[in-house]
């Protein structure tokens, strides 16, 4: 016959296994979200009302750089 103190470790074990399972499965479909998520807002950058917005954002980056390197190599502005 098994003994107590082997029924609960199989127990115990079969719990963290289920744990387990129950925890990855929740873990893949919140990345399954995440990843339409972004699938959608690529397509929102790429064509759409959003494409201007990432052009003056991208403008706004390429002037921060050029101050950058102008105080980098000691310009005043």
């Amino acid at each position: 016959m098994v003994s107590e103190q082997v029924l609960i470790a199989i127990s115990a074990l079969l719990g963290v296994m289920i744990l387990s399972a129950t925890t990855l499965r929740g873990w893949q479909g919140w990345l399954a979200l995440k990843e339409r998520e972004l699938d959608r807002t690529r397509h929102e950058i790429e064509g759409g009302a959003a494409s201007g917005a990432a052009r003056i954002e991208l403008a706004d980056l390429k002037e921060r750089i050029r101050k950058l390197e102008a105080i980098a190599s000691g310009v005043d502005l």
